[in-house]
């Protein structure tokens, strides 16, 4: 049976999260209460019988090991197969590599021991709920050396611009990749590629001391491969900046969105906390907003999002902000359009105000 392994490579992901990745890579930012971006990369992988994941990730991977532990949660901590983090290591003095491709020269072990004949590779930006066992059964029904996987999209953001879009014929042969601006057809980073040719083209790349696998062992190799497109047509987001971060926390306070998102089974997984339900005060008064487990409220909530253990004491108010694990709102303090990162400690009568294009952000462990 034709099966696939995964792979999540971090390596040339671009992101413009300044505070947020003060302390931590892209990959392990907390999103919508509970959940940090990775979260739906692994999900999308194991729901689609995915059984070993391999992470190339080079910097600020303590706080993405510290979250993934074993794999338990995700059902990959197994004897056969399940998750292996791949920091940079190398010892070779020979070694020419660059970029991610000294990842899968230094790796190549994960890749020849794996029993699966093809390679789900994908970033931890694009945000969905997808089962890619369809995606995975068009590409062996068309027979097409590489499948990417796509999605259009009616309203372009800044979010978008880096990424690829696609332009393919009738058929959904890829004719070309490009940074056309005006495509709605994006690429969403995710494909699906043999094995065997995975590590040819690995092989070629390096010997010409290439650095960017998708840039220059398939971008540039279009006129030889058969490239397919399959397109997903699920609520989704690319996060990539502080600005879209902001946005597609915010949108997941409609019902819809959040359904879509979350209420689709397989559902997304995450670190299983064991806090207790949120408590709210007499004082309180909560609207709109996505509260996690182990949040204590006295104070106002509207539109918001707070994570696990944030407590808002009476007399405090929280509007359009996100307020990560374990912040504490001291009475009188007045917060709009602002990011708390974890472990923030805000003093009484504080004010701080932001914009929704701009939000106000303080990183981790602040005093303020």
């Amino acid at each position: 049976m034709n099966t696939m392994m995964g792979l999540i490579n971090l390596e040339h992901e671009h992101h413009f999260f300044h505070e947020l990745t003060y302390f931590r890579n892209g990959s392990s930012i907390p999103f919508a209460g509970r959940y940090r971006l990775i979260d739906f990369t692994l999900s999308n992988m194991v729901n689609s019988n995915i059984e070993e994941v391999a992470i190339f990730t080079r910097n600020k991977y303590r706080s993405l090991m510290d979250h993934l532990g074993t794999g338990e949660n995700w059902e990959l901590d197994r004897r056969h197969g399940g998750l292996f983090i791949l920091p940079p290591d190398w010892n070779d003095p020979s070694d020419i590599s660059k970029g991610d491709l000294q990842f899968f020269h230094n790796n190549r072990d994960y890749f020849h021991r794996g029993t699966s004949s093809y390679v789900l590779i994908s970033g931890s930006q694009f945000i969905s709920n997808t089962d890619y066992k369809e995606a995975f059964q068009f590409h062996l029904d068309r027979g097409a050396d590489v499948t990417l996987i796509s999605t259009h999209v009616e309203t372009f953001d800044t979010e978008h611009d880096s990424c690829f879009r696609i332009e393919a014929d009738e058929d959904g042969w890829v004719k070309d990749i490009t940074n056309d601006k005006k495509n709605p057809k994006l690429f969403t980073g995710v494909y699906i590629i043999n094995k065997e040719l995975l590590m040819d083209l690995v092989d070629q790349c390096i010997a010409h001391h290439q650095d960017h696998f998708f840039i220059h062992g398939i971008k540039d190799n279009l006129s030889d491969l058969k490239i397919q497109t399959y397109q997903y047509n699920g609520y989704c987001a690319f996060i990539n900046t502080i600005e879209s971060y902001y946005r597609h926390n915010m949108n997941l306070l409609s019902e819809d969105n959040f359904r879509d998102l979350f209420y689709k089974e397989p559902f997304i997984r995450t670190k299983v906390g064991n806090q207790p339900p949120v408590k709210y005060r007499n004082e309180s008064s909560v609207k709109k907003s996505i509260l996690a487990n182990g949040c204590i409220i006295d104070g106002e909530v509207e539109g918001s999002v707070l994570f696990r253990g944030v407590s808002v004491k009476e007399g405090a108010t929280i509007k359009n902000s996100i307020i990560m694990q374990r912040c504490t709102i001291e009475p009188g303090v007045y917060l709009e359009n602002v990011i708390l990162d974890k472990d923030v400690h805000v003093t009484a009568n504080q004010r701080f105000i932001g914009s929704k294009d701009k939000p106000y952000i303080i990183a981790k462990r602040q005093i303020i």
